[in-house]
């Protein structure tokens, strides 16, 4: 099948009907069908022009030519170029294969700025706030104070100070508007660039020529900071090609990688849907939702390397299966049957599938079964995270029948009430630590899932509101399922007496002061956790996507079906 925009007849169908539909409590759907059906089971990429075995030894060629440039920047000492080299090879996504000298160069520019020194370049905005950038989402502390000197006489940015008439000039203010997004809680002075730099980038937009128009556009939704990572390279590889001074070798190795990992990811997604039509038929609830293509999107958009692939599946199959508790729970147990799920969870042996109703003991078999599986994937040093994994689903359940019986009481929590356990039920905490338990074991050490559960890091729950509070405006603007617990929204307008425009404003603030408080984790946890950090941080960038002004990617999957066909279908040049 040709690869060209190439989408399921289906995907046409759903686009245009309502992706979720009102369940009551018999059995009715809740949910549209899958906008991708068995899609990717039979799709076959078209070839490509040379073979994977001569992509991948070219790749080793060309990766032994940016090494050099490393050893060539250290010998020169340049601030500018190291920078440069730095965050070009992560938009190009390409940071995976040098690990060990983009942490020796990220040491190096860090030392070079260190007490206010000057170095060569920080009189450039673009310089200063690229690496002002890099080093806090490396976990580094670097004062705000660099932007000082771009701020004329009153303390203001402004345009004539910061040269933005100059060839620069854009670029400047982009650097400046994603690096002020990596500000920390009480840092008023970034709040200044963001908001300096974002009323000029508006006013830009609809005058630029591609590629800077796609990029202001882009930076206005996400600033880097909280943007994807597997996004931004499939923009930024066709944008640098375009660039009037670009490295060949870089964009040669980011179009190979990108199509190694392609090859990759549509054969993780190719056994993901044949398992997933296997579970999804076996339990046989076909009130829940059928979104498997939409959770590897979620999956890939947070941990897209080669290298995480056991991690990216346990984190799939997992979404996939608690999406079924989820769903079980939300729109179609009674709360006896409810309570009798929770219980066998709780219990998690396979004789309490006795005490379930006839419907769910598929269910639970299942689940049962492919945590044994998931557990025959570790290796014999790291059997010790079951016991995490399995303690969090099984809170997992319980956070989620907590919610049925307010929702059977008719209770109305307050709003700090409704946070508390709402953030839990998300499930992302427990995700994470599905997700860590495919890492390897140099990076999740038994230190890592000891900090990352129970109780549940502050960081790690403000990730988890990032998600629930997206979530939640979404689903107040799309409309709830009828049988949801209310959300958050409905909440605050309740508690404070406010509309509710009022009220999405507000939580939209409080999403923003969680996002400066993972900032501030990244540089204040002690660098054994930080991977577990920024793992936390790559599933709220996912979770701005998915819910993109007012979106539900997951739920409503025609909202997602431009970016799974742009991800996984839409041709990469070699």
């Amino acid at each position: 099948m040709d690869a060209g925009g190439a989408t399921p007849a289906s995907a046409t169908a759903a686009a245009s009907s309502p992706a979720k539909i009102d369940a009551d409590r018999n059995g009715t759907a809740a949910f549209a069908p899958s906008v991708w059906g068995d899609f990717f089971a039979t799709y076959v990429p078209p070839p490509t022009q040379v073979s994977e075995e001569w992509m991948r030894e070219r790749v080793e060629e060309l990766k032994r030519r940016v090494s050099r440039m490393f050893k060539d920047g250290e010998a020169m000492g340049g601030v500018a170029d190291t920078v440069a080299l730095v965050d070009t090879l992560e938009r190009l996504g390409l940071d995976s294969h040098f690990r060990e000298e983009i942490a020796v160069a990220i040491g190096r520019i860090h030392v070079a700025g260190e007490g206010r020194r000057e170095f060569a370049g920080s009189d450039d905005l673009h310089v200063a706030a690229t690496r002002f950038r890099l080093l806090r989402q490396h976990g580094f502390w670097v004062s705000a104070d660099v932007f000082d000197k771009f701020r004329d006489s009153s303390g203001n940015f402004s345009a004539t100070n910061l040269r933005l008439s100059s060839d620069g000039g854009l670029r400047a203010l982009l650097s400046l508007y994603h690096a002020a997004h990596m500000a920390v809680p009480g840092e008023s002075a970034l709040d200044d660039a963001i908001e300096f730099a974002r009323r000029h980038l508006q006013a830009m937009n609809g005058e630029l020529r591609s590629p800077a128009a796609e990029q202001v556009s882009r930076a206005l939704d996400h600033p880097l900071p909280r943007y994807t990572r597997l996004l931004e390279t499939m923009r930024y590889v066709a944008e640098y090609a375009q660039e009037e001074v670009h490295d060949g070798t870089l964009l040669e190795l980011a179009r190979l990688n990108s199509n190694l990992m392609r090859s990759l990811h549509l054969k993780e997604l190719k056994a993901l849907t044949l398992w997933w039509r296997d579970i999804y038929n076996a339990v046989n609830l076909t009130y829940s939702r059928d979104r498997m293509v939409e959770i590897y999107l979620w999956s890939c958009g947070m941990i897209p390397e080669e290298e995480h692939s056991r991690g990216r599946l346990i984190f799939a199959k997992t979404f996939g299966i608690v999406s079924f508790l989820d769903d079980t729970f939300d729109v179609h147990a009674t709360l006896e049957e409810s309570r009798s799920l929770n219980e066998a969870f709780q219990r998690w042996d396979e004789s309490a599938v006795s005490i379930l109703p006839e419907y769910l003991r598929m269910l639970y078999i299942k689940t049962l079964s492919n945590f044994k599986e998931f557990e025959d994937l570790l290796e014999p040093q790291e059997k010790y995270r079951m016991f995490y994994v399995k303690k969090a689903y099984q809170l997992q359940s319980a956070y989620y029948m907590q919610e049925a019986e307010w929702t059977n009481d008719k209770y109305q929590p307050s709003f700090a009430e409704h946070e508390e356990l709402s953030t839990m039920s998300t499930g992302l905490p427990m995700l994470n630590l599905m997700a860590l338990m495919g890492y390897d074991g140099a990076v999740a050490t038994q230190e890592v899932f000891d900090w990352m559960s129970a109780p549940v890091p502050d960081m790690v729950r403000a990730g988890a509101v990032i998600g629930r509070f997206l979530n939640d405006i979404s689903s107040y603007r799309l409309g709830k399922n009828k049988n949801d617990v209310g959300s958050s929204v409905e909440c605050y307008m309740q508690e404070k007496g406010v509309t509710g425009q009022e009220a999405v404003a507000a939580i939209a603030a409080m999403t923003e002061h969680r996002w400066r408080l993972l900032n501030r984790a990244c540089m204040e946890t002690k660098r054994a956790l930080l991977p577990a950090v920024q793992l936390v941080a790559s599933i709220a960038r996912t979770c701005e996507v998915i819910y993109l002004r007012g979106r539900d990617g997951y739920t409503f999957g025609s909202h997602a079906k431009d970016l799974v066909t742009a991800l996984f279908l839409d041709p990469i040049p070699l």
